[in-house]
């Protein structure tokens, strides 16, 4: 994005910085992500009406290749296109509107009122940056590791919408910021109000209801550091309100600091609460009831996160690439969904059927050798 955003004006800077961006993008394991982007580069410097920038599109072409000779060197090719049909809409369309926000409001703006220059530098270049993020991530089956790449584009194609907004959108803007973002960033304060004294009793139940075996703990310095982000989303709305004058960039301080003290305030009062709800510590203690901790686990059609959970935290011996009926291991796992039958290999015998405590969707079936494959 700097490189051509750079190029008319930044000569030797932004060719260092195509030449970097690209084999780097490869060697991060997105070769194919680079060459599409080498591709979208090299196509707006070939048309510009500036000499110096066209004769960029060479040294953006010769990143796309450096990218590729990266991507072969590093065996970082892979296909990972899922299949359309089994896309989630609902997911894919959630990811992409809570991700990208608040720019994908004004982006949008952007478009519409910059409909006459779409293909101008200003337009073209975070345009074709954010759309091939975009395609990208629907292509995997909706990789948030893609749309990451569109981000920072995106908040340049946003930019583009502030100096066109008029005063009453930007009112409205302003005040459904402070409304919606005030009302998370107190549901957020009862729920750990509730889970450190039981009061209200209601979300404190809900909590033990959707998050069963959770224990509290209470932490001084994060509690510290979530109070001092309220009093400055408190003074930033203040700030916003008051009677003065206002930079250019007025109307996306109350979305964008919404957003950073309700996340703020997730990492600091609610992070025992998420880590036990997304960690696989509670499967795994379940799992030692069945398994003993030095025996070996065959798993090879577990997700990589349990994978990993089960070798770093519970310290097992997994072998997920030989199939069930060559595996030389004791026991067996697989997952499946709720709707799913137990399924059946041969040699093998269930003898649990786990969840985690916060996931009534996903189970994990454990199998031991049976006595006569034994």
């Amino acid at each position: 994005l700097y490189a051509l955003a750079a190029a008319p004006f930044r000569k030797g800077r932004s060719r260092a910085a195509a030449l970097l961006a690209l084999p780097m993008m490869a060697a991060s394991g997105a070769p194919a992500m680079a060459v599409v982007l080498a591709t979208v580069g090299t196509t707006i410097c070939a048309r510009s009406a500036y000499a110096q920038v066209r004769g960029t599109a060479l040294w953006i072409a010769g990143a796309g290749l450096a990218a590729v000779a990266v991507g072969t060197a590093l065996a970082a090719w892979g296909w990972r296109v899922a299949d359309l049909a089994n896309l989630h809409p609902f997911s894919t369309l959630r990811l992409l509107a809570w991700f990208g926000w608040p720019a994908w409001p004004l982006a949008l703006w952007t478009l519409w009122r910059w409909r006459g220059h779409l293909m101008h530098r200003h337009i073209s270049v975070p345009l074709g940056i954010t759309l091939t993020a975009v395609f990208g991530c629907l292509a995997m089956g909706g990789s948030d590791r893609a749309l990451m790449l569109g981000v920072p584009s995106l908040a340049v194609l946003a930019a583009f919408a502030l100096p066109t907004l008029q005063r009453s959108t930007a009112a409205a803007i302003d005040w459904f910021s402070v409304f919606f973002f005030s009302i998370c960033a107190l549901a957020i304060w009862v729920i750990y109000a509730a889970l450190q004294t039981g009061v209200p009793a209601k979300p404190a139940a809900n909590v033990a209801r959707l998050a069963p075996e959770f224990v509290p703990t209470f932490s001084a310095p994060a509690l510290l550091i979530a109070a001092l982000g309220t009093l400055a989303w408190v003074w930033l709305v203040r700030w916003r309100t008051g009677r003065h004058r206002h930079p250019l960039w007025k109307s996306l301080v109350l979305p964008a600091g919404g957003v950073a003290v309700c996340w703020m305030l997730l990492m600091t009062l609610w992070l025992p609460l998420l880590d036990h709800a997304r960690s696989y510590r509670p499967l795994l203690a379940r799992l030692q009831e069945h398994i003993p901790r030095d025996a070996c686990i065959a798993a090879p059609q577990v997700p990589r996160a349990l994978l990993a959970a089960l070798e770093s935290m519970g310290r097992y011996r997994v072998d997920a690439i030989t199939p069930p009926e060559l595996a030389p291991c004791e026991f067996l796992i697989a997952s499946l969904d709720a709707k799913q039958p137990t399924p059946e290999y041969t040699g093998w015998k269930p003898i649990a059927r786990i969840q985690r405590p916060t996931d009534r969707q996903d189970f994990t079936v454990v199998y031991r050798r049976s006595t006569a494959a034994r």
